[in-house]
């Protein structure tokens, strides 16, 4: 048999999950299976997904196909329909140890928006991976316009203080010297618990009782919800690592309020601005929808010219797509042509940005996780190649001397 396989999309929130089911796979005794984690984020990533499990089964006919993840949970008929597919299980599902230990039913996909609670899952690995994972915060209250994936994941909720604190430490204790936070709707973790937390609060607590943990990262952050704590630990707090990552979609007022974003263009420049003063040097990406519908060419401008006000260093970038079910769908659209016109003109600019950044560096001295021999990440989550003897989790002072390709060289000091 070939053994178990995770196919996954998507977001470090999937990666995570990914791991989880990992773990309840083989605890169950799954042999010769392949599981695909889905990502509805765009008509792109279903179409991937799609392909993936087409080219599993011509590659592997007799491994058990079981489909997850949140195009899934979204529309599980459509992936129950796929002949080369065996199981179809709902992002709660997937989770649960017992969706593994049963053939069950072929499609185990339940009413998303009824959950109101999520767990802290402790995993054995995270296949080689040199930082870990940690979920804390699943599902989205907010409704942006362009969004299907609150109907992927359900209402917000938090894992509680206390078990996150416990699994950030088995997983120190296991040897990860890097842990990212992630969730759906990170900032807006703990509206449902007792007291109300916030992630600042959150991470404060988890780097006290923690101090084997060596560096703290988050994963993306909405500019309008950053808390006072989490502004203070930024200043502060050196493993909490200089590298944010903001959702921002847009550089237009107007397009913000057409996404039913809660920030304007100016509460994201002085987010960028506050960040910066706070941390020096601190790594800031975004991301960024080209080709909302209705957005003029000064629309676009506006976004265009945003990179540069704000001093980004990084960007992801994502056409738009149309998904059924929210709002954006039914506004008047651009020709695609155009959309990816937009898209390629933001992703230059980006690695125009991602290149200046990138020069910058060189000259210091950086802290790389390694996650292979010869390669691994700094303190701003930039990509460094390196000479000289490190293992995989080994933090490696590393003198940088170049840049190109998108990533710094250096030599290990």
């Amino acid at each position: 048999m070939a053994g178990l396989e995770i196919v996954t999309f998507g977001c470090r929130l999937n990666a995570f999950e990914s791991e989880v089911m990992r773990g309840h796979a083989q605890a169950a005794g799954l042999g010769d299976a392949v599981i695909v984690n889905t990502c509805a984020v765009t008509a792109e990533a279903e179409r991937q997904a799609r392909q993936a499990i087409r080219r599993v089964r011509r590659d592997r006919p007799g491994a058990l196909i079981v489909v997850t993840g949140c195009a899934a949970q979204i529309d599980p008929g459509r992936y129950a329909a796929m002949e080369e597919v065996d199981r179809v299980l709902g992002n709660a599902e997937k989770l649960e140890a017992e969706s593994w230990t049963s053939s069950g039913t072929r499609v185990a996909v339940g009413d998303i928006m009824r959950v109101r609670e999520t767990s802290s899952h402790l995993i054995d690995g995270f296949n080689s991976r040199a930082r870990a994972f940690l979920e804390v915060q699943q599902g989205c209250d907010h409704r942006c316009t362009f969004c299907v994936i609150p109907f992927g994941r359900g209402p917000s909720r938090s894992v509680p203080a206390g078990d996150v604190v416990s699994s950030a430490r088995a997983l120190v204790d296991r040897g990860f010297r890097e842990l990212v936070l992630t969730g759906v709707d990170l900032t807006s973790y703990g509206a449902g618990l007792p007291g109300k937390p916030s992630l600042g609060g959150l991470a404060r607590r988890l780097l006290a009782l923690v101090p084997g943990l060596e560096r703290l990262r988050l994963s993306s952050l909405d500019p309008d919800a950053i808390d006072a704590e989490l502004w203070r630990l930024i200043a502060e707090e050196p493993r909490l690592m200089p590298h944010l990552h903001l959702s921002i979609q847009a550089g237009d007022d107007l397009v913000l309020k057409r996404m039913k974003r809660r920030h304007s263009r100016g509460l994201a420049l002085a987010a960028c601005e506050r960040a910066r003063d706070l941390r020096p040097g601190v790594a800031l990406g975004a991301d960024f929808i080209a080709g909302f519908p209705t957005e003029s060419e000064d629309m676009f401008r506006n976004t265009l010219d945003f990179i540069g006000e704000s001093g980004l260093d990084y960007l992801h970038v994502f056409p738009f797509s149309a998904r059924d079910r929210t709002p954006a769908s039914r506004m008047p659209q651009l020709p695609r042509l155009l959309v990816k016109e937009r898209a390629a003109i933001l992703r230059a600019a980006g690695s125009r940005a991602l290149a200046r950044s990138l020069a910058s560096r060189v000259g210091e001295t950086a802290q790389v996780l390694v996650e292979q021999p010869g390669f691994g990440r700094c303190e701003h989550y930039a990509p460094v190649a390196f000479t000289g003897e490190a293992l995989p989790g080994e933090i490696q002072r590393v003198r940088l001397t170049g840049s190109e390709h998108n990533r710094l060289f250096g030599q290990a000091a």
